[in-house]
């Protein structure tokens, strides 16, 4: 006999509680709940399991009983998933020991704090997405690296390439777009063929500037200077004679005009503080210091009061890299705190600092990518 988990007065219908026991009683690995036509789905080990449910009330009611006695026999308590853990979903502080039984309530937020916790596994991410299959939720389990090198993490990438012509939210499309250049994801046609639509998308550019900034699918000359300049790399310990390598390189020729692109072009906030983070990045190893700079003013008239010890010649482009280096959010905050303009209207605004930016990028190109 099925062993009952609610008592005989249970506010469920008398044959959806056994079949729910029933259900139950196949331990699960995963619950689904389809609201809308009143329905439970289970994963088990024989495969999918259905119950169709048979309310004894007003719907919305009922589905909240179901919760009920699904919380009652995975937590040992009827309240579901607790709200206040609501805070701390999305901040990954979920306790990896319960991350098996979140899955079995049938809430969306607990499938949610499954796929934001430090202790997803690729066997857990298959079961959340089994649940709750959306771009968000691909998105998060993405950022996990042990997720992003499995089988499942080729079928959220796949996702979200044939999700990306509908995603209506530049940072989304960005992120998107950083997720699944990850190594091992995508085919390199399918990696050409998003290069190519990411050309009039700053959003998906920036994306490529963030994940793949030494292997931009794209063929760029080196700069004149770049053979001396690996030689020099080589032979001292200086990082910004490294970097000066760096950028000269195909490569870092293809990520400089890249950048150039995706600045002319940029449209959004959220993205243009994300190519501003892109383009610091790459030129980190290269900062003279750590001051974070709030104007650009103050940020030049620091640079040229910082003495470079080594050949003249490459000095302006050593203040280059510097400059570049030191660009960040707290440049555009004073800009965007007064403004939510967008397209040419942001543009505009931040003219004044993008031209800035313009100039020093220009500065490391060689004459033959100009």
């Amino acid at each position: 006999m099925v062993e009952s988990f609610l008592k005989e007065d249970s506010e469920v219908s008398p044959e959806d509680n056994l079949r729910l026991n029933v259900l139950l009683a196949q331990k699960p690995e995963a619950v689904r709940i389809d609201e809308s036509n009143l329905v439970i789905h289970a994963l088990t080990n024989k495969g999918e399991a259905r119950v169709k449910l048979s309310p004894n009330c007003e719907e919305l009611a009922y589905i909240r009983r179901v919760k009920s006695m699904l919380s009652s026999h995975v937590m040992g308590s009827p309240g579901g998933y607790p709200i206040f853990l609501k805070l701390w979903t999305r901040m990954g502080q979920t306790r990896d020991t319960s991350l098996e039984q979140l899955l079995l309530l049938g809430e969306s937020e607990a499938v949610v704090a499954v796929a934001h916790a430090p202790g997803l596994t690729e066997t857990l991410a298959k079961r959340a997405w089994w649940v709750m299959p959306d771009a968000t939720n691909a998105r998060v389990m993405l950022r996990n690296s042990q997720v992003a090198s499995s089988d499942i993490g080729r079928e959220l990438a796949a996702f979200l390439l044939e999700f990306l012509p509908f995603e209506e939210k530049a940072r989304n499309m960005l992120e998107s777009v950083r997720l699944v250049l990850q190594d091992g994801l995508i085919g390199e046609k399918q990696k050409q063929h998003l290069w190519r639509r990411a050309q009039g998308k700053p959003s998906m550019l920036v994306g490529f500037l963030h994940t793949l900034p030494d292997a931009l699918p794209e063929t760029v000359p080196a700069h004149s200077d770049h053979a001396s300049l690996y030689e020099a790399a080589n032979s001292t310990q200086d990082p910004a004679i490294s970097v000066l390598a760096r950028a000269f390189s195909p490569q870092g020729q293809a990520f400089i005009q890249t950048c150039e692109l995706a600045l002319a072009k940029v449209s959004d906030q959220n993205v243009t503080v994300s190519l501003f983070e892109a383009i610091a990045n790459y030129f980190q190893q290269a900062r003279p210091d750590d001051i974070v700079y709030h104007d650009v003013d103050d940020l030049e008239d620091a640079l040229r009061v910082l003495e470079w010890r080594h050949q003249s010649e490459l000095e302006h482009y050593v203040r280059s890299i510097w400059f570049l280096s030191a660009i960040s959010e707290e440049m555009l905050t004073p800009i965007f705190a007064r403004s939510d303009t967008i397209g040419s209207g942001m543009r505009r605004k931040i003219k004044p600092l993008t031209d800035r930016i313009f100039h020093h990028l220009g500065v490391l190109k060689s004459s033959d990518n100009k």
